[in-house]
């Protein structure tokens, strides 16, 4: 299930049936069923101009282009089965594929706007691994696979401008990531090290490694820790709750900070095993393009924060938990870390903070997704979506008043619940309830929606943060929101 990119459709696409289905928000009356018949399907998605999709059948056979519009149908042959086979550039305008035949690597470049063939070249890779598009698009990474490091930089029009390798003999890269001035590209590797490339040379500026032992006192690191409150008799529940579905007390989650040198928990890979785990398995630059925060797979429950302006290593966050994803809020230096616990991590140099997100029973934040709503003179909405299991529905206060004041927020819109018939589709403008009261709501109702709205106040409040299960996600527009 996929949102448009301006959020006016959602598909939803059932693999096993070889068919998508495509609503209308606008007009409701309106729908698209797309059958692909005996070919199968395996994958679907929008293109950026939300008017496209593409769907991929089984054994990578093609893409088929479906137009919403015109009603036209494209083919494109010879898809490569690879994990980041496709990519467009951000201003929606090309699309780059991977492409095999007859036992060699290709890439496609077509134009978004008629799908015509743009450039089509040869890859001097064996295993061809994935593509990413510069944010200014005009340089295009592909990476081989993880028996051979190599990575090479190819021009719009299919030029060969560089080739970087590390080392030989040994599993190489793992994980690509711009930054989104496209001066550097940061190439992590099974080596547990980041390589930092430079735009004008293609050279290395420095690498980055993760050593479990800290040592530098020019280095924060900040642990978090949990304690558990003393339950006192008069609190007990009565009558007590079944077991299994929710504990007694909820333990209290802080940072402190550590003193250096400390070792970081590491975890021994299975060698033997295809996939190890092992290396640096994620990456992502700041907004400002200031900071790289990464995650090396051999150390699950940390997240280092690099200083790219100092090319140094800034801050480590120690988790209980091993660190499932990472964004960045696209406005400012503020990163937002999920384990999926009970709990979302917010660090900015100014420090950092734990935040309970509200929820009865066993639920699990699965990840997270910063989001940014442009407008001028208008309410910008923003918020935080939480999909949990739960039999009743009970406001918390407490952590509410600690998110608000983690996120910063001038002013939060209360509690909302998202099981039917309540949802609107809309978000208001201002701090109004989308839905009746929570306690009005039936007991019986499984699921829960939290989110959380920002409303203008003299700065606008930009960003939020989304944490999604596989069945919910939380989409803005412009002016407003749809669940």
């Amino acid at each position: 299930m996929e949102w448009s990119a301006d959020s006016l459709f959602i598909l939803c696409a059932m693999y096993k049936r070889g068919l998508v289905q495509v609503w209308s928000l606008e007009q409701p009356e309106w729908h698209c069923k797309i059958d692909e018949g005996s070919a199968g399907l395996v994958a679907s998605c929008w293109s950026p101009d939300g008017r496209h999709i593409l769907n991929t059948t089984e054994f990578h056979l093609r893409i088929t282009v479906w137009s919403l519009c015109t009603k036209s149908v494209s083919y494109i042959k010879y898809p490569k089965a690879c994990p980041q086979g496709i990519t467009f550039t951000r201003d929606g305008r090309y699309m780059a594929l991977a492409e095999r035949r007859d036992c060699k690597d290709y890439v496609s470049i077509f134009v978004c706007s008629d799908w015509q063939l743009l450039r089509h070249f040869d890859t001097d890779t064996q295993d061809l691994a994935g593509l990413e598009w510069a944010p200014n698009s005009c340089v295009l990474a592909a990476w081989d696979a993880c028996l051979e490091y190599k990575m090479l930089l190819y021009s719009l029009d299919g030029r060969l401008l560089s080739v970087y390798c590390a080392y030989e003999w040994s599993l190489g890269i793992k994980s690509v990531a711009w930054s989104p001035s496209s001066q550097f590209l940061a190439v992590g590797s099974y080596d547990g090290k980041v390589r930092l490339l430079n735009h004008v040379t293609w050279k290395m500026i420095t690498e980055f490694g993760h050593p479990a032992a800290i040592h530098s006192p020019k280095t924060v690191v900040y642990k978090e820790t949990e304690k558990t409150p003393l339950l006192a008799l008069g609190h007990l529940p009565f009558p007590p709750s079944r077991a299994g579905t929710r504990p007694l007390t909820t333990a209290e989650s802080r940072y402190e900070v550590a003193s250096v040198p400390i070792t970081l928990q590491t975890l021994k890979p299975a060698t033997d095993r295809a996939n190890p785990r092992m290396g640096v398995g994620m990456m992502a630059f700041s907004a400002d393009s200031y900071f790289l925060a990464t995650r090396n797979d051999n150390v699950p429950n940390a997240v280092w924060v690099w200083d790219i302006q100092k090319l140094r290593l800034f801050v480590v966050l120690e988790q209980l938990s091993p660190v499932r994803s990472f964004q960045w809020d696209p406005q400012q230096p503020r990163l937002a870390i999920c384990t999926g616990g009970g709990k979302v991590y917010l660090w900015s140099p100014a420090g950092c903070v734990s935040v309970q997100v509200p929820g009865e029973g066993e639920c699990i934040r699965a990840g997270m997704y910063y989001t940014h709503t442009p407008g001028e003179g208008e309410c910008i909405h923003a918020g935080m979506c939480v999909h949990t299991h739960t039999p009743t529905h009970t406001p918390h206060t407490e952590a509410r008043a600690q998110l608000q004041v983690a996120l910063g927020s001038t002013q939060l819109c209360p509690w909302v619940t998202s099981p039917p018939p309540h949802h609107a589709g809309c978000l208001p403008r201002g701090p109004q309830p989308l839905c009746p009261d929570p306690l009005a709501t039936s007991p019986q109702v499984i699921s829960q929606c939290f989110l959380f709205a920002g409303i203008q106040a003299e700065t606008p409040w930009p960003s939020s943060v989304r944490i999604t299960s596989a069945s919910v996600s939380w989409r803005p527009r412009r002016v407003s929101g749809q669940l």
